[in-house]
């Protein structure tokens, strides 16, 4: 048994590493602007004769993009065409690196393309410095929309009409004169595109190696020196060492934020699984023993009745009724999970808390009632078929032994199965319910995370559930043999 563990958590190395491979490119393709979720969205354009808020706001934007690690390569390698530079990963932003990249399929020229990309730059902040008045407000708005378009356009007949629309919009006020030559050259620098153009290298292909000095490696390992070497400021740990980023939304740490919500969780998860272990698996093994009869039928009845009811459904009636004195009885509160205050004993703060977790427990619980009896249930009647049961009934051994010694022990394997999806549960918590009773668990703060984008949080806790899916099935294993002496992983 101890070799099998150890070659199971020696298989988590490379399982680990995939995972958090997938859920690292999963964060790559999450839409939206990390940088501009991480600043609260903010827009980073402006009007005319705005040059310094426009700096300003490209200096915040690369200053989140280097916190967040952002102006590293993402991996450890990239395998591109010829064409693609092995410095196109500091072109932060991705719709303007996605622009270049399609303007590289076309054209294969990346000096000329980063020259005219850097012309659109230009002409941008020289629009910016134009003194705004009467006479250049419109054609100044003219020319910061269609300069805002470049940068996403990569059609030949788009960038041509974009250009000309400017070149009209320039000539509408002598404040402009700059800005003219600045398109000028804009134009000629596409034009140079066009005239030297390459794509025969997008047909070669390119290997680009960048070390350990990229996003991946830091965010799993973070960049802080691990044996010796003292912190420097804005280094991150890694997610193998606690660190797992910050949220969006309010700043804080990703963990300071689970840390808060986690426990409640736990609870909610700990009580509803002991119920419903210590309710149903009696119930599946009687339901065995006395197959057929009334009890069996009418409890069979009554949980697949209470399975079938979709949760959101059944908690909004609890509240409904049991929460309001308007509709029902006002037994119960109808959400949060009410106030202590420092003068309360633990009788009061148990009493407090109790009554506001009664509904939202029967509503995480009532579905596994049924589901978990039934896999109780046939597991003891497989085992009633086996030789051994009929022997220990010929030696006249009571049928309560039978059942409960010889039995039940070897009917648990797939409730063990079952068991090993709690702890990936125990953390995601409920989206439901701790919505519907707020909660404040996992399963609320990973809704509201979601809706915000809130991406760190997201992906954290995916990757959090995916590594307790291995321990889960780890422990599984071993129950299967705790239980079930026939099983052995020694040979």
């Amino acid at each position: 048994m101890f070799k099998y563990v150890i070659k199971r958590i020696v298989y988590f190395i490379p399982t680990l590493a995939i995972i958090a491979l997938v859920t690292f490119a999963l964060s790559k393709m999450a839409p939206g602007d990390p940088v501009k979720l991480a600043l609260g969205n903010k827009d980073t354009g402006g009007e005319a004769g705005q040059a310094a808020e426009k700096i300003a706001s490209e200096k915040a934007y690369a200053a989140m993009a280097e916190k967040m690690g952002l102006h590293l390569p993402a991996f450890y390698f990239s395998i591109t065409t010829g064409a693609v530079p092995d410095t196109i990963y500091r072109y932060i932003k991705r719709s303007e690196r996605e622009t270049l990249l399609r303007l590289i399929d076309q054209y294969g020229n990346w000096e000329a393309i980063e020259q005219y990309y850097r012309n659109i730059r230009r002409l941008q902040y020289s629009i910016y410095e134009v003194k705004q008045d009467s006479s250049t407000y419109q054609p100044g708005r003219i020319l910061l929309s269609q300069i805002n378009q470049l940068f996403q356009l990569y059609r030949d007949q788009e960038i041509i009409a974009s250009i000309s629309s400017m070149q009209l919009a320039a000539q509408q006020s002598p404040a402009f004169a700059e800005v003219k030559n600045r398109i000028f050259e804009l134009e000629s620098s596409y034009r140079k595109v066009k005239s030297e153009a390459t794509p025969f290298k997008n047909y070669i292909p390119a290997f680009h190696f960048y070390g350990i000095n990229n996003q991946f490696h830091r965010w799993l390992f973070g960049d802080k020196p691990w044996f010796f070497g003292e912190d420097k400021p804005g280094q991150s740990a890694g997610f193998l060492r606690g660190d797992f980023g910050f949220s969006y939304t309010d700043k804080r740490p990703v963990w300071s934020k689970m840390k808060d919500a986690l426990p409640w969780t736990l609870l909610l998860n700990f009580i509803s699984i002991l119920l419903a272990y210590t309710i149903a698996i009696p119930l599946g093994v009687m339901s065995a023993r006395y197959k057929g009869s009334t009890m069996d039928n009418v409890s069979t009845f009554t949980l697949f009745l209470l399975n079938s009811l979709p949760v959101f459904w059944v908690a909004t009636l609890l509240i409904m009724f049991f929460t309001t004195p308007e509709y029902g009885m006002n037994w119960f509160p109808n959400y949060g999970l009410g106030e202590v205050t420092s003068d309360m004993n633990w009788l009061d703060i148990f009493i407090e808390r109790g009554a506001h977790l009664v509904l939202p427990v029967f509503c995480l619980t009532y579905g596994s009632w049924a589901y978990l009896s039934r896999q109780m249930r046939g597991g003891v009647l497989a085992v009633f078929r086996q030789d051994y049961i009929r022997t220990a009934r010929a030696k006249g051994l009571p049928e309560s032994r039978v059942v409960w010694k010889h039995a039940f022990r070897n009917s648990l394997i797939p409730i063990i199965t079952i068991f090993a999806s709690i702890f990936p549960a125990a953390i995601a918590g409920s989206f439901v319910i701790e919505n519907i009773f707020a909660i404040p668990g996992m399963g609320k703060l990973s809704y509201e995370a979601l809706f915000a984008r809130d991406y760190p949080l997201v992906f954290t806790v995916m990757l959090l559930s995916a590594i307790l899916t291995l321990i889960g099935n780890l422990v599984a294993d071993i129950l299967y043999a705790v239980v079930d002496p026939r099983i052995s992983f020694s040979k």
